[in-house]
């Protein structure tokens, strides 16, 4: 055979693999929103308001003591209905915390906060979103610190324990007030650390007395 012959042959061989070989698979499309881009409803403020506050309370008093004329009242979760609520309340936090990234007024139209004066206790909504886009990334963080407790608080869930679930209710309360002293009262830091001294103070000896009882 001579040699063009041979070449000729090589190169009709490769071109018929080539064109018999399957084709390399499409890579895999790139992850969406089912519903498209979100649009926000309300303003942060409300969002706090209508949604986190409440949401919150169910952990925030799931324990807790009451002082009245017949002395201290300890409230605790003791039935799974009980226990539920809580769930309820963790599981809203941990997905509704994530609202806080959708980008919205931080109020609703004509709410200034108490921002006015020359000692205002409270950032102006213009105020709050230039700190923002200054620094965002501090934003994410104090959204998934809010986010962690809830998934915390999941697990408590899991396991029925107080005690676990006391504490929580600190870091949820920790949460919350680091984000406010940063994005709406930053003015109010130095007064913060001597305040929560005497809230941690009176949230162990009630915790003590409940575990003695």
């Amino acid at each position: 055979m001579k040699p063009y012959t041979r070449f000729t042959l090589l190169c009709l061989g490769a071109f018929l693999t080539s064109s018999c070989s399957p084709p390399a698979a499409p890579p895999p499309p790139a992850p969406q929103f089912w519903g498209g881009d979100m649009k926000p409803v309300v303003s942060v403020k409300e969002l706090m308001r209508d949604v986190l506050d409440p949401l919150s309370d169910n952990i925030f008093l799931a324990v807790a003591s009451e002082v009245t004329a017949k002395g201290t009242v300890d409230h605790m979760p003791k039935t799974d209905e009980d226990w539920a609520k809580v769930r309820t309340g963790a599981v809203g936090l941990a997905e509704a915390s994530y609202l806080l990234k959708v980008p919205r007024p931080f109020a609703p139209a004509g709410d200034e906060n108490n921002s006015t004066g020359p000692d205002a206790p409270e950032l102006s909504p213009a105020q709050i979103k230039a700190k923002l886009e200054k620094d965002p990334v501090l934003w994410q963080a104090k959204i998934e610190a809010l986010r962690n407790v809830g998934l915390e608080v999941m697990e408590i869930v899991k396991k029925k324990d107080t005690k676990a679930l006391f504490d929580a209710g600190e870091d949820l309360d920790a949460a919350c007030e680091n984000c406010h002293l940063e994005f709406w009262y930053p003015g109010q830091k130095n007064s913060m650390p001597k305040l929560d001294k005497m809230l941690r103070e009176m949230s162990a000896k009630h915790a003590a007395e409940a575990t003695h009882r």
